[in-house]
């Protein structure tokens, strides 16, 4: 499970690469044509993604860490980990947890879902 753990979560490191530095073609490459994000404000598809690039970088800085995977049949894998960013032009670091459905595309892996939850208090 750890070579599925460290494939995908390079992929999703990619992600977060291209939104450091407004690389909207690698964004559209990860991200499958019928992509849906879920998040605190919203659902964001491919295009709305990779549009918001066009003012430049989205993130200054992430970290990613707490990676696990489930294995969801033979070519897809669900990703969850914990997420600290820091926004383009922001000062303040925020956290949240993510779930990221991929699925092997050819030799790599294409994004197909996001959720983003905000990080709170801990569940008792």
């Amino acid at each position: 499970m750890g070579d599925l753990l460290d494939e995908v979560m390079a992929m999703e490191r990619g992600i977060w690469a291209a939104l450091a530095a407004g690389d909207a073609r690698s964004l559209r490459a990860a991200l499958a044509e019928d992509f849906e994000g879920v998040y605190p404000d919203g659902f964001a598809g491919r295009e709305v993604l990779i549009g918001a690039l066009a003012t430049g970088p989205t993130v200054a800085d992430y970290d990613l860490s707490q990676g696990r995977v489930r294995p969801i049949g033979a070519d897809q894998a669900l990703l969850a980990y914990h997420a600290g960013f820091l926004r383009s032009g922001q000062t303040t670091w925020k956290a949240m947890r993510v779930s990221s459905l991929w699925q092997r595309d050819g030799a790599g892996w294409i994004n197909l879902f996001s959720q983003d939850t905000p990080e709170g208090p801990p569940v008792p």
